[in-house]
């Protein structure tokens, strides 16, 4: 299904909306639904759960607004309902001082669930900035992430990036490590 008809972001704002992208089983979910509609036996299949639990998953997704029926036929005399995303990006509120990042979660769970085998490319820098570096740092790792997923394709295998840039709090040194 093109999705050209699909808003480009949807602001989370409410704390249901919170709630439901926060669970690491919904934000699967969503990331199975966001090239392509799917079914809830074809989510149940992807993300390795029961029908009972996807359809369950889905419903909370669903209310909250994050995700949609956009196609629905008829099979045996049963109504099978595609779902889809909202829209093309979800935007969360920036945690408070001391709250988990709900993104960074979720990709670190997804990380460390992926095969060992497999390739992976994971790595820290730390860098010193001045703040115009780092603002043009942020918007080079935006356009790179926007250029590779226009150039996604639903029929190849899933891969996620994740980055974070930031500058970390301010530590005050023991007198001892002032040494």
């Amino acid at each position: 299904m093109p999705n050209d008809d699909l808003p480009e972001t949807f602001h989370v704002t409410t704390d249901e909306q919170l709630r439901a992208v926060s669970n690491l089983t919904r934000h699967r979910i969503m990331a199975v639904l966001r090239f392509e509609p799917a079914t809830i036996t074809q989510i149940a299949q992807r993300v390795g759960l029961a029908k009972g639990s996807s359809s369950y998953h889905v419903r909370l997704l669903e209310r909250a607004g994050l995700v949609k029926v956009v196609r629905t036929r008829k099979v045996r005399g049963v109504t099978e309902r595609y779902y889809a995303m909202a829209a093309r990006s979800i935007e969360l509120p920036d945690p408070g001082p001391g709250q988990p990042d709900v993104l960074l979660r979720n990709a670190v769970a997804d990380l460390e669930e992926s095969p060992a085998d497999g390739e992976r490319h994971v790595r820290m820098a730390h860098l010193r900035l001045t703040d115009e570096q780092l603002t043009e740092l942020g918007a080079r790792l935006q356009a790179l992430a926007d250029e590779y997923r226009a150039l996604s394709d639903p029929s190849l295998p899933d891969a996620s990036l994740v980055f974070a840039l930031f500058r970390p709090a301010q530590r005050e040194q023991a007198e001892g490590d002032a040494q």
